[in-house]
């Protein structure tokens, strides 16, 4: 028997395309401070734009599935890389909140259109059965790689051009993800069973599925974990963070201030991540994939738990990235890899989409609430025990999941 190969020049195009995507979102983070003070905005007026990008990414995320599964998945990659491209643009000459905010609908489904959703339904379909959980894995953590390097890339940006030329600067990088099209070519995987069963047919059987539906709810947290500390951990760690000694091993590394010591937390969230999810996919090639999924979220809240009600220094700063990072996309691999194990490969997309959707209304509400209660406290506790509390949440409903595939209806 000849054994597939696990790397191939598809899944490395489509690594490359997540490496870009994953690291102009992660980087806006860094924006707030900058963009809040040029025009005076309270943190709730860029933290809302950022929690619409959110939004209209988990919205456009299940559209793009079913465009992907319609008309073909480089088409719908080609819209959501000039989607993605033409409101990075129009958001660097914005000047009011709304105007912001409108754009960063146009930045979502551009997300969406270039992301996970499209990239790991790919993935995942070109993959063997015995390869699927490791190439999911690899995908999500190479989509992490750019998290690394996105936020500190723009914090240097930063210092040499204003934020409106970091956005035309990020606009073309994603633009340039479309020489990589050529190399997503996918044999059709599913089964005759799956091709004779239309999407309606599936998203029906999915939506009257308890499990379906465990592991939409239990995505949420996820989202709501990722987006606050995406949109709000650099401007967290600057203003209330210990000083960084000039002895300390930080300060050898040019870490000087607490703005850089913050673009540098993003980083260091998104290197670990890299080990944490090549993990996830490993393990669950071999284990129960919603065990492994609620031990993430238990690990998660013990992780949060213990941060918050620690007295936060660049040390602890560090710990909590690195070990909230471990854990921060190995989530992805095991949600996708569940849902094209429980309903086949045809319309995987659709279904994480519909997942994902979940996911990103999570993450509306984590930076949404994060600059709300910021300007009516002052602080973010209030948005870190919520994060907390959903977390544990997520850790219980995945338990009872029946991890069966579910059976097809007659065509």
């Amino acid at each position: 028997m000849i054994r597939s190969r696990l790397i191939t020049p598809l899944l490395i195009a489509g690594c490359l395309i997540l490496v870009v995507n994953f690291g102009i979102r992660a980087s806006f983070g860094v924006f707030q401070i900058p963009i809040a003070t040029e025009f005076g905005w309270l943190r709730a007026d860029f933290s809302m734009a950022i929690a619409i990008q959110n939004l209209a990414w988990g919205i456009g995320q299940p559209l793009f599935g079913a465009m992907a599964e319609r008309f073909g998945d480089r088409r719908a990659i080609i819209v959501g890389a000039l989607m993605y491209a033409a409101g990075l643009v129009m958001s660097a000459f914005a000047v009011t909140p709304l105007q912001h905010q409108m754009l960063e609908f146009v930045v979502g489904f551009g997300i969406a259109g270039t992301g996970f959703g499209l990239i790991l339904a790919i993935v995942g379909r070109a993959s063997s059965a015995e390869n699927r959980s490791m190439a999911l894995g690899i995908a999500t953590a190479m989509g992490s790689l750019g998290q690394v390097f996105g936020a500190p890339i723009a914090e240097m940006l930063l210092q040499v051009m204003p934020w409106q030329s970091v956005f035309i600067v990020f606009a073309a990088a994603i633009l340039s993800t479309l020489l990589l099209l050529p190399f997503l070519r996918v044999p059709e995987m599913a089964s005759k069973a799956e091709l004779e069963e239309t999407l309606g047919q599936v998203l029906k059987r999915a939506f009257r599925d308890p499990n379906y539906i465990m592991i939409f709810l239990g995505f949420f947290s996820c989202g709501y974990q990722l987006g606050f500390i995406t949109a709000h951990f650099p401007a967290f760690v600057t203003e209330v963070c210990g000083p960084i000694g000039a002895d300390s091993f930080l300060a050898g590394l040019g870490v000087t201030s607490t703005s850089i010591l913050g673009a540098l937390a993003i980083s260091m969230v998104g290197l670990a991540n890299i080990g944490g999810t090549l993990m996830a996919g490993w393990l669950g090639k071999s284990y129960s994939k919603k065990n492994l999924l609620a031990a993430i979220y238990l690990g998660r809240t013990m992780i949060s738990i213990a941060f918050i009600i620690t007295p936060m220094t660049p040390a602890t700063v560090v710990l909590f990235s690195l070990a909230m990072g471990s854990l921060w996309l190995a989530t992805v691999p095991l949600t996708s890899g569940l849902v094209a194990y429980l309903f086949g490969l045809r319309y995987m997309g659709t279904l994480y989409g519909f997942v994902f959707l979940s996911h990103q209304i999570g993450s509306f509400l984590g930076v949404w609430l994060g600059g709300k209660l910021y300007d009516l406290s002052g602080d973010y506790t209030a948005v870190w025990w919520i994060g907390i509390g959903v977390g544990a949440f997520s850790a219980l409903v995945h338990l009872p999941i029946r991890e069966k595939p579910r059976g097809l209806q007659p065509a």
